[in-house]
C-alpha cells in the first residue's frame, strides 16, 4: 500500500468534540415527498457507518441515496429512504422515533468502536445466555439438512433460530437452539462436544479432505454480518473462488479502484443491479476488512445502482495493486452470495416445538431445495422465509409449490414470486436448510397422523 499525506487533526481536539457535542439525529418528513430524510451527526469512529445502515435496513427500508462525510474525526451523513415493499416514505412515528433513539442515543453515546464491531442488530433478542448458538461452514451438498436435524434431534436439542446462505456448492449457517429438557442453553460440556464432533462428521460427509468448520458462539453478532465473515473466512480456507459468474455476465457487478495519491484516497465505484440490503453488505464488507469510508454517493433511482466510496486502509494507506484486486474479489462475492435464486415462500403459524425432522421430509418429499433461508419466532409465531429451487438449482415446477401450499394450508403458506434478481443459473445442488421448525396445528396433526415423526431420517 502507499503512504498517503493528509491534512493533520488534532486528536485531543478530536477526543473532546465528542464530549461537548452530542451526537445528534435529524429526521426530515416533510423536505422530499418521495422519501424521509435521515441525517446523523456524531463524532466518527470506526464502524459507526456501519451500525447505521444496519439499523436502517434491519428495519426494510430502502436507502435510495445518501451524501457521507466523515473526514477530520466528524461523521455527517445523509440518507434518503422509502420502504421496501411499496417505496413510500415513513409515515409510522413509532419507527421514525425508534429511528431516532437506535441512531441518537445507543449507537453514539452508549457503544465504543469495539461494541460497534460486533453489534447485535437483529440478533438482539438472541443472547448466548437463552440459546446455543453454532455456526456451520462447508461443502453444500443434497440431504444435509436432515442430517444435521438428525443430530440435534438425536441429541435432544430443539432448533429455535436458523439462518443459512448457500452460495457456489458452499454453505454457511447460524442455528440457534435450546435443550429439549431445560428449554435452555446446552450446559453439559461433554454433549456439546459430542454434537460438535457429530456435525462435522456431517458437514464433510464421504470426504474427509473437505474443508469444514464448526464453532459454537460465545458472543452475539448481528447475524447476516456474521454470515458474510464466515463464507469469507470460508472462502480463503478453501483456496478457490466464489464467484462463477463469466466476465460477461448481466449480474456481474462492475467494481472499479482509483487511486487519487496526492488526496491519499482510494475511490471504490460499483455499478451493478440494486436489491435489499446491497449497501448493508459493501459497507459490511469494507468495515470488516478494515477499510475507513472517508466519503461516500449513493444513487440508486431504479433497477441499477451506482455507488462511490473514498476509503483508506485502518492504517492511513491507499491500495496497492495487490490490496485492490482482493478487495475487488472480495466485493463481488459479497454482492453475489445474498443474491438468492428461486420462489420466495413465507410460512406464518404458531409456533410448534418437535418439527424438525417432519417438515426436513416434507421438503425433501417434494423435492424442493433453499438456497436461502431465515427462520424466526416472533410473538410465539413462527415466521420463516425462504427461497426453493429444485435439486439442481434450477426454477422449482409450480405445481409442486401448489401441492405444499395444499398440503400445509393456502393461508399459511403465501408464495411471493421470484426474487427481483432471478439469476436461475447456478448448476449446484441446493442445502435444504429453510423452514426448519414450524407449522401450524392443522399440518402437525397431519403429519402426526402419517407416523412421520417417528420415521428414521435417511
Amino acid at each position: 500500500m502507499e503512504a498517503p499525506s493528509w491534512p493533520y487533526f488534532d486528536p485531543d481536539y478530536e477526543t473532546s468534540c465528542s464530549h461537548f457535542t452530542p451526537p445528534r439525529v435529524v429526521i426530515e418528513n416533510d423536505t422530499y415527498e418521495e422519501a424521509t430524510v435521515v441525517k446523523v451527526h456524531s463524532a466518527n469512529r470506526h464502524g459507526i457507518l456501519l451500525n447505521v445502515v444496519q439499523v436502517l435496513t434491519d428495519l426494510d427500508l430502502k436507502i435510495t441515496k445518501s451524501d457521507i462525510f466523515s473526514d477530520g474525526g466528524w461523521f455527517m451523513d445523509v440518507f434518503y429512504v422509502v420502504h421496501n415493499h411499496n417505496g413510500e416514505k415513513i409515515h409510522d412515528q413509532a419507527t421514525l422515533q425508534y429511528i431516532e433513539k437506535s441512531l441518537g442515543y445507543k449507537t453514539r453515546r452508549e457503544q465504543s468502536s469495539a461494541d460497534l464491531l460486533r453489534c447485535p442488530g437483529r440478533a438482539a433478542g438472541l443472547t448466548c445466555s437463552e440459546y446455543t448458538v453454532i455456526e456451520l461452514t462447508g461443502p453444500d451438498r443434497p440431504g444435509l439438512l436432515s442430517e444435521i436435524s438428525a443430530v440435534l434431534t438425536e441429541n435432544k436439542c430443539n432448533v429455535n433460530a436458523a439462518e443459512v446462505w448457500t452460495h457456489n456448492l458452499r454453505v454457511a449457517c447460524v442455528i440457534y437452539f435450546t435443550d429439549l429438557h431445560s428449554a435452555g442453553p446446552v450446559k453439559n460440556k461433554a454433549k456439546l462436544e459430542r454434537i460438535k464432533e457429530l456435525l462435522l462428521r456431517v458437514m464433510k460427509g464421504s470426504n474427509e479432505d473437505q474443508v469444514a468448520k464448526i464453532d459454537f458462539a460465545t458472543e452475539i453478532t448481528h447475524v447476516e454480518r456474521r454470515l458474510h465473515q464466515m463464507m469469507s473466512d470460508d472462502r480463503r480456507c478453501e483456496g478457490t473462488c466464489e464467484s462463477e459468474q463469466s466476465e460477461n455476465s448481466p449480474m456481474k457487478p462492475m467494481i472499479s479502484i482509483q487511486n487519487i495519491n496526492e488526496m491519499g484516497y482510494s475511490v471504490v465505484n460499483i455499478q451493478c443491479k440494486d436489491r435489499p440490503k446491497l449497501l448493508f453488505d459493501i459497507v459490511c464488507t469494507l468495515t470488516d476488512m478494515q477499510y475507513v469510508i472517508f466519503h461516500a454517493t449513493i444513487k440508486s433511482p431504479g433497477p441499477d445502482t451506482c455507488q462511490d466510496y473514498y476509503i483508506r486502509h485502518v492504517n492511513g494507506c491507499t491500495l496497492d495493486e495487490e490490496a485492490e484486486q482482493h478487495l475487488k474479489e472480495s466485493l463481488e462475492d459479497a454482492i453475489n452470495r445474498r443474491t438468492s435464486e428461486g420462489v420466495r415462500l413465507e410460512i406464518c403459524s404458531p409456533d410448534q416445538v418437535g418439527l424438525l425432522l417432519d417438515i426436513t421430509r416434507l421438503f425433501r418429499e417434494y423435492g424442493l431445495s433453499v438456497a436461502r433461508a431465515d427462520v424466526a419466532t416472533r410473538d410465539e409465531k413462527a415466521v420463516n422465509v425462504f427461497y426453493v429451487t429444485d435439486p439442481s438449482g434450477n426454477p422449482v415446477d409450480m405445481k409442486v409449490v401448489e401441492a405444499l401450499r395444499k398440503k400445509i394450508g393456502h393461508t399459511i403458506l403465501q408464495v411471493k414470486g421470484l426474487t427481483p434478481q432471478e439469476p436461475q443459473t447456478q448448476q449446484s445442488p441446493k442445502l435444504s436448510l429453510g423452514g426448519l421448525l414450524r407449522s401450524s396445528e392443522r399440518f402437525l396433526t397431519g403429519l402426526t397422523s402419517m407416523n412421520w415423526r417417528s420415521a428414521a431420517i435417511a
